[in-house]
């Protein structure tokens, strides 16, 4: 299998437990690994036979800032959800983070993989 990745895809969006959390958009950072086979767009030099990073970076980009949920994890399964569902990712890594939510900390979040690789 091989990968196409994204990272450090900022998008911000309504996401937190508590009211001050809410009251303002937050950036998210958002890492992915998607597994796909990009040998057949290799073969033809073929952009429609492979993955193309560009929409699935528009399309969870517009997914994020349009979301509205309290957990991160949340947020992460249901982008999980979509992006195999919309571009038929058979696998995939998800990192999701949140910058200065924690004083004490650069930032937090959640990694998640789901399907077969």
């Amino acid at each position: 299998m091989d990968i196409v990745y994204i990272r450090g895809l900022q998008a911000d969006a309504v996401i937190g437990i508590y009211d001050f959390e809410r009251a303002h958009r937050q950036s998210l950072v958002l890492d992915l690994e998607l597994g796909t086979d990009i040998r057949p767009a290799a073969a033809g030099d073929d952009i429609s036979l492979t993955l193309n990073y560009k929409a699935v970076t528009e399309t969870v980009e517009r997914f994020v800032k349009e979301s509205d949920f309290a957990l991160v994890e949340t947020l992460a399964q249901r982008c999980a959800e979509m992006i195999m569902s919309e571009f038929k990712v058979p696998w995939l890594r998800l990192s999701l983070s949140k910058p200065g939510a924690m004083r004490q900390a650069q930032d937090v979040g959640i990694i998640i993989e789901r399907g077969q690789r």
